[in-house]
């Protein structure tokens, strides 16, 4: 018995079916962090970006982009500078969106610690107890890098702390999917 010989067309797209199965997909590890003299975990999420340091870097500090690239920010404007510190009006959708999050974040120069770079914010002013937000930049290659973000939202309204930290590890879940799509679109247009 012979079998016909498959076409051409049908070889390469099974061929890319197959590469494309295999191709291993970025995931986002999703946790929780016990932070310092707070009872509420903060919500975080790690990935890897297929693009350097420096270009994921440069996303995480254009605060004024973030709505362009993180979905679920509905609008990030950046409203002061001094020194080395950036003042950031966030606006966020929560529970849902049944509610939002609005605050003033100053966000510190980026430093190291350790093997990463990390940047760190903190509320100056919201419609929450408390916002924080630490970003972590690690070099694993030239054109490789790790990112990850530790948030913390402390509701000043009654939620339950089971609806919230979800939330907050989603919200830090789709910043870090956010940053890597863009890093890893600008790497492939240049």
């Amino acid at each position: 018995m012979s079998f016909p010989r498959p076409s051409s067309v049908a070889f390469a797209l099974l061929a890319f079916s197959a590469l494309a199965y295999a191709a291993p997909q970025a995931a986002v590890q999703k946790y929780e962090v016990k932070r310092p003299q707070v009872s509420m975990p903060a919500g975080a999420a790690k990935t890897v970006v297929e693009a350097s340091p420096e270009l994921v870097r440069a996303l995480v500090l254009d605060y004024g982009q973030y709505s362009g690239y993180i979905k679920s920010f509905e609008t990030s404007r950046v409203v002061g500078r001094k020194g080395d510190t950036t003042d950031v009006y966030l606006r966020v959708p929560i529970l849902k969106g049944a509610a939002k999050i609005w605050a003033v974040v100053r966000f510190d120069a980026p430093k190291m610690e350790g093997d990463s770079e990390l940047i760190v914010a903190q509320m100056v002013k919201g419609n929450v107890k408390r916002l924080d937000a630490h970003w972590r930049i690690k070099k694993l290659a030239e054109d490789r890098t790790e990112l990850s973000l530790e948030l913390l939202i402390v509701p000043d309204f009654p939620a339950p702390v089971s609806l919230v930290i979800p939330e907050v590890r989603d919200a830090a879940g789709t910043a870090v999917s956010g940053v890597r799509r863009a890093a890893e679109r600008a790497r492939a247009q240049n």
